[in-house]
């Protein structure tokens, strides 16, 4: 197996031991979660559907870092810190794909870092 980073200064660098995106075996690449961090580092908070702007922001360039689109993806998570986010950070999330959009999960947690309401992982397939 084949293991390589994948990394962009388009968006946050990682805050702890991982990696923004890892592509595997050539055609897999398994996206780390994105918070609502601006590439300067700086943490979007209050509204829930600007924190989720950022986050699509940060996918999308860790997606093009490795010369993929949002079509490539093929399993998002989602992570809330309330459901009550779950009708707002949807229908941002919905502008993420033109058409046919992956499986995905959506869960509430206890805690996400650094405070934020919305956290968003992916694997995509080239």
């Amino acid at each position: 197996m084949t293991r390589t980073v994948v990394s962009t200064d388009a968006a946050p660098g990682a805050i702890g031991p991982y990696s923004q995106a890892i592509q595997a075996s050539g055609n897999f690449y398994f996206m780390s979660g994105q918070i609502p961090l601006t590439p300067a580092g700086e943490l979007v908070t209050g509204d829930i559907k600007a924190q989720t702007e950022q986050v699509i922001a940060n996918i999308r360039a860790v997606l093009s870092a490795a010369g993929l689109t949002p079509a490539h993806l093929v399993k998002t998570t989602i992570f809330l810190s309330s459901m009550d986010h779950f009708a707002a950070v949807n229908e941002v999330y919905g502008t993420l794909f033109e058409s046919e959009p992956p499986a995905r999960s959506t869960v509430a947690v206890a805690g996400l870092p650094r405070g934020v309401d919305v956290e968003i992982e992916g694997i995509a397939v080239y």
